[in-house]
């Protein structure tokens, strides 16, 4: 059985991760308390397999059940119930502009007792150890619904390791849109001349054959490759020690469209070539 433990801010985008999922064939269950998840999924383990993919949303709107999630996650464990927790999360300042676009109550407010701002912040402290001990964690601040369906999709379908192994996200974002929150290591390489200033590169992305040989013509990039490598080659090991399943590492220049593109692109094919599960994303390549 494949179980997906869905948690996180209201308005980050769960019940879209939910519409994917759907449709990549996972059973999604929204909003169910932690004491009843153990009991749910053994209907499940009675049918032998016949739904092997299981997606369970919950989260603050629980209340005080929601305290109780890691004692039925523990309890799942004792069965032999794989699962991964995908935590949805997003800035507070995103979180509040969703809910006045929306016109929607944040399910903490408590009729009208807290404000959005004092809701969010009470939500954050109830989810936080969820956060902690999350496998996954999506910033969806500045992605489209289009972006986290790219996501969810290179997690759950271009991932078949992912509930077995450790999993390398490598992402590649523009600083002038912000540093991604989910990330665990962040590579500044604005260090490297930019592709930008090239007219016949300026639009074309990292992808493009052009603008990586411009990237790696330089020995700059070469020897930051290698250290890079070694850096990684030497963390990760230690990270699984620790018993961390999934590092998010995220390389950085200033658009987010040429130099980090075409790095992070080299350095999943290293990490591919070594047998690390590793899964590519782009957060800024499509903005204007």
């Amino acid at each position: 059985m494949e179980l997906v433990i869905i948690t996180g801010m209201s308005g980050s985008g769960k019940s879209k991760t939910v519409d994917v999922l759907e449709d990549l064939g996972f059973y999604c269950v929204d909003n169910m308390p932690p004491a009843l998840i153990s009991g749910f999924l053994e209907i499940f383990l009675e049918s032998r397999g016949k739904t092997k993919k299981i997606a369970i949303v919950t989260d603050a709107r629980g209340g005080e059940l929601f305290s109780g999630l890691f004692d039925s996650l523990d309890a799942l464990k004792l069965r032999g119930v794989e699962y991964k927790i995908l935590f949805l999360n997003a800035s507070d300042e995103v979180l509040i502009k969703r809910f006045k676009e929306t016109r929607r109550a944040h399910p903490l407010s408590e009729n009208g007792q807290y404000t959005v701002v004092e809701a969010i912040k009470k939500e954050r402290e109830m989810l936080a150890s969820a956060f902690e001990h999350a496998d996954f964690i999506i910033d969806t601040s500045d992605l489209t619904p289009q972006n986290l369906k790219e996501r969810i999709v290179s997690l759950f379908v271009e991932s078949p390791d992912v509930f077995g192994g450790f999993v390398i996200t490598v992402e590649s974002f523009g600083y002038k849109y912000g540093i991604p929150l989910e990330a665990d290591l962040v590579f500044d390489v604005r260090f490297l001349p930019n592709p930008f200033y090239e007219e016949s590169l300026k639009e074309k992305t990292g992808f493009a054959q052009e603008v990586s040989d411009y990237v790696y013509h330089f020995d700059q990039t070469q020897v930051f490759d290698e250290k890079l490598y070694d850096l990684l080659e030497f963390l990760i090991p230690h990270y699984v020690t620790e018993g961390k399943t999934s590092l998010v590492i995220a390389i950085g220049c200033t658009g987010g469209k040429h130099r980090s593109v075409a790095i992070s692109k080299r350095l999943y094919d290293h990490l591919k070539e070594k047998g690390h599960y590793s899964v590519l994303t782009h957060r800024d390549i499509g903005r204007e």
